[in-house]
C-alpha cells in the first residue's frame, strides 16, 4: 500500500483553522482520499491528559515545562496515531504540529531558539515532517476581534487564548519567519478572506500533492 500524505494546519488563535480543516477533510474525501483527521495536543489517551494540564489553567507550567509537555504529547501522537495512519496509506490532516511549538513555546514564551531545542523538537517528531503545511495568516488585531466575538457567543477561552497581545504578536511574527524559512513546505493562506475563498486557496495548494 502506498504511503499516505501528511498535511498540517497552522495559525494563530482565531484564524479560522478549525473551520477550514473540516472543509478540507470533506473535500479530500470527495476526491476519493482515505483521510484521517487528528490534532495536537491531546489526540491520544495519554495526550488527552496532557492537553487538560496544558489548557485548563488549573496548573501554570513554567515555559520549559510547557515545552516538554507539548513534546511528550507529540512523541506519543506520532508513534501511536500519525505513523500508523500514514503506513496504512491514509492522508493525515493534523490541526497543529511542530510549527506551533516553535511559534507558541519558543517565540511566545521567549525560550532561546538554539540548536539544542531544535534537536529536541526533531527528536519528538521522530523524523516525520509534513508534506505540506497550510498557514492561515490573520493579523493579531483581526484575530482578537474574532476571539472576542466567540467569547461573547458563549465559547470558553483556554489559557493560551487569554495571553496578552504581545504574546500573540510574537507568535504571529514567528509564523511569518517559519514561512519565509520553509517556502516549499509552508504555504501562506490569506485568512482575512471569506470562508469560500480561503477554502479555494487551500484546495489549489493541495491539488499538486
Amino acid at each position: 500500500m502506498n504511503q499516505g500524505k501528511f498535511i498540517t494546519f497552522e495559525g494563530g488563535d482565531g484564524c479560522g483553522k478549525s473551520t477550514q480543516l473540516g472543509l478540507t477533510v470533506a473535500w479530500l474525501e470527495a476526491q476519493g482520499k482515505d483521510v484521517f483527521q487528528t490534532f495536537e495536543p491531546g489526540d491520544t489517551p495519554l495526550g488527552g491528559e496532557i492537553r487538560r494540564l496544558l489548557l485548563s489553567g488549573e496548573f501554570m507550567p513554567v515555559p520549559a515545562c510547557e515545552l516538554l509537555l507539548f513534546l511528550a504529547d507529540r512523541a506519543q501522537h506520532v508513534e501511536q496515531v500519525i505513523k500508523p495512519a500514514l503506513a496504512a496509506g491514509k492522508w493525515v490532516v493534523c490541526d497543529r504540529y511542530t510549527d506551533s511549538t516553535l511559534a507558541y513555546q519558543l517565540a511566545g514564551r521567549k525560550l532561546e531558539d538554539d540548536a539544542e531545542l531544535r534537536a529536541m523538537l526533531a527528536w519528538a517528531e521522530q523524523g516525520l515532517m509534513p508534506n505540506v503545511t497550510l498557514w492561515l495568516d490573520l493579523s493579531v488585531a483581526e484575530a482578537a476581534q474574532r476571539m472576542a466575538g466567540r467569547v461573547a457567543g458563549g465559547e470558553a477561552a483556554n489559557r493560551l487564548d487569554d495571553e496578552k497581545k504581545s504574546f500573540h504578536e510574537a507568535v504571529h511574527h514567528a509564523f511569518q519567519t517559519i514561512h519565509q524559512e520553509n517556502l516549499q513546505r509552508v504555504q501562506r493562506i490569506d485568512a482575512s478572506q471569506g470562508i469560500d475563498a480561503i477554502q479555494q486557496d487551500i484546495q489549489n495548494e493541495l491539488k499538486v500533492l
